[in-house]
């Protein structure tokens, strides 16, 4: 394996791909130790779960596609501007209840930071609009139950 910081990230990302979709492959990326955090969910997977979240979003959207539009690297640092594409024809499973797939085209805005040691991963930080993905769910926010009645 390269231990090119370009070329790991790289292969992360093409083993999350729809038509790849290599669960085991992205998680034999990291270090023993690394850790992929879902900053703006605010979960972190380390170990056997660190492709958890590779396989929810193909489950999600089976046609899942990253659309890299910035990739800069310094050292062992890569900072990428991207969109999460696809369509949405799975199950999201939430903690009232199941959204239904709507076959909703998503294209969901995303800034992600890897940090490679060795070439390998040592630490994933993704930072995907959780916002913009929740209303190409379908999911509109309620603000009448965040406010309290005067």
């Amino acid at each position: 394996m390269s231990t090119d910081t370009e070329t790991v990230v790289r292969a992360a990302y093409r083993a999350a791909e729809g038509s790849v979709l290599d669960v085991q492959g992205f998680r034999d990326l990291f270090t023993e130790d690394g850790v992929f955090n879902n900053v703006v969910a605010g979960e972190s997977y380390r170990g056997e779960h660190l492709g958890d979240q590779v396989a929810f979003m193909g489950a999600l959207a089976p046609d899942i596609h990253r659309e890299l539009h910035r990739f800069h690297v310094t050292g062992n640092v890569a900072a990428v501007e991207l969109t999460i594409q696809g369509t949405f024809t799975g199950p999201f499973e939430t903690p009232v209840g199941t959204i239904r797939p709507t076959g909703a085209k998503l294209d969901i805005p995303t800034a992600d930071f890897w940090y490679v040691e060795n070439g390998r991963i040592k630490e994933f930080n993704c930072y995907v609009g959780l916002s913009a993905m929740l209303a190409q769910l379908g999911v509109q926010p309620d603000f009448a139950s965040a406010v309290a009645p005067s």
